[in-house]
């Protein structure tokens, strides 16, 4: 880890993100995207995504299978958009996959409820409980993510279900590679196949997680399909936000909420480390590893909040600041002691792992032993 941290001039992205891209100018490439949806045909975009459609009404047809394609699904914001937008806009009949986390939380089951009560059919996964409790364990002492591990189930249930099934299409929601800005912008692209190659997934095989107890057979729900084989099938996989003028995070917030969506309205800001409410809902682990983010790389949910909120207009870079040194890296200790229960250590264990994983360029104890910034929110570090 580096012991400087440079921030984008224009929003609050820090060069500590893993894979990130700053211009000459210290400008992110997230916020160069940004500037670059201004030029984009966007009616072009959509009479392109109208006939990926009408394709796969046609693949679906011939094939005789009764789906026209797949959209893996959580019942957040997101996910609530891209169904009902493929189904209502599209006319697309979806099968929504559910890859249900270990533990949902009742907010989440509701959400999810909720969406298939809007007339989808879903299939939900669920991996084996014991395995993935291993397995978020492994992810957090080998890795510092004790969700590591789910991204992979989650990512890949919806390409084995259309691989499976041999549904055409496989629609996602956002690529995060150009909104976190970790490609050039001129590499924007609908290919959701790009996925595997996020920093959180590396390729997606459910091999690199066996060891004497887990072994290959136990993670099969872990492993992404060859996508060679997918191609070969005429499957197509696209993000559904390049061809959507209207996607946001904030937008797919008050479209989801309209139509059902719950919030942890409940809860304070401070101790969820955010300041929306509409996110992160249906397991609290993400809570804890978002906190586990901010210690490893100087940033978490808030400023991942505010990078969005300054690009597409809603906060100064000014006000901004005030959000993220409020909320950012913040977590209950309820949440932590939750998430030790559930990885089945002790808090002072857990700790132990946590601190192994500190960039202490970044942050240094108090006399209360709390970890606490050494940099200053928006302004460049040199440690």
């Amino acid at each position: 880890m580096a012991s400087k941290m440079r921030y984008c001039k224009k929003c609050l992205q820090p060069d500590t993100r893993p894979g990130v891209l700053f211009d000459e100018n210290q400008i992110c490439y997230a916020c160069k995207y940004e500037e670059q949806k201004k030029k984009i045909d966007w009616a072009a975009r959509e009479r392109e995504l109208h006939e990926i459609a009408e394709e796969a009404k046609r693949k679906a047809r011939e094939r005789k299978v009764a789906y026209d394609c797949v959209i893996g699904v959580s019942g957040g914001k997101d996910s609530t958009f891209q169904a009902v937008y493929a189904k209502e806009k599209l006319g697309l009949n979806c099968l929504l996959v559910n890859c249900v986390p270990d533990n949902i939380t009742e907010v989440g089951r509701k959400n999810m409820e909720n969406l298939a009560g809007m007339g989808f059919d879903v299939i939900h996964l669920t991996a084996n409980p014991k395995i993935a409790k291993k397995l978020a364990l492994k992810g957090f002492v080998e890795y510092g993510n004790i969700l590591k591990a789910s991204e992979y189930a989650l990512w890949a249930s919806a390409y084995i279900i259309a691989d499976k099934f041999n549904i055409p299409l496989i629609i996602q929601g956002e690529n995060a590679a150009i909104t976190l800005g970790t490609v050039l912008q001129q590499e924007a692209t609908d290919d959701a196949y790009s996925i595997v190659q996020i920093n959180t997934l590396k390729g997606c095989h459910a091999s690199d997680w066996i060891d004497e107890e887990i072994k290959l057979e136990h993670v099969s729900l872990y492993d992404f399909p060859s996508i060679e084989s997918l191609i070969s099938k005429d499957i197509k996989a696209i993000f559904l936000q390049y061809y959507t003028k209207e996607w946001s995070q904030v937008y797919n917030a008050d479209f989801s909420i309209a139509r059902g969506l719950l919030g942890r309205t409940s809860e304070d800001l401070h101790d969820i480390g955010r300041y929306r409410r509409y996110a992160a809902l249906d397991s609290d682990l993400q809570i804890v590893n978002q906190m586990l983010k901010y210690l490893k790389f100087g940033f978490g949910c808030a400023t991942d909040d505010a990078c969005y909120d300054i690009r597409e207009g809603r906060l100064t870079r000014e006000d901004a600041v005030w959000y993220v040194k409020e909320y950012d890296g913040l977590c209950a200790r309820r949440y932590i002691l939750n998430a030790c229960n559930y990885l089945g250590i002790s808090e002072d264990q857990f700790w132990d792992i946590a601190d192994q994983y500190v960039n202490k360029d970044l942050f240094q104890k108090n006399s209360a032993g709390e970890w606490t910034p050494k940099f200053t929110v928006g302004e460049d570090f040199d440690g």
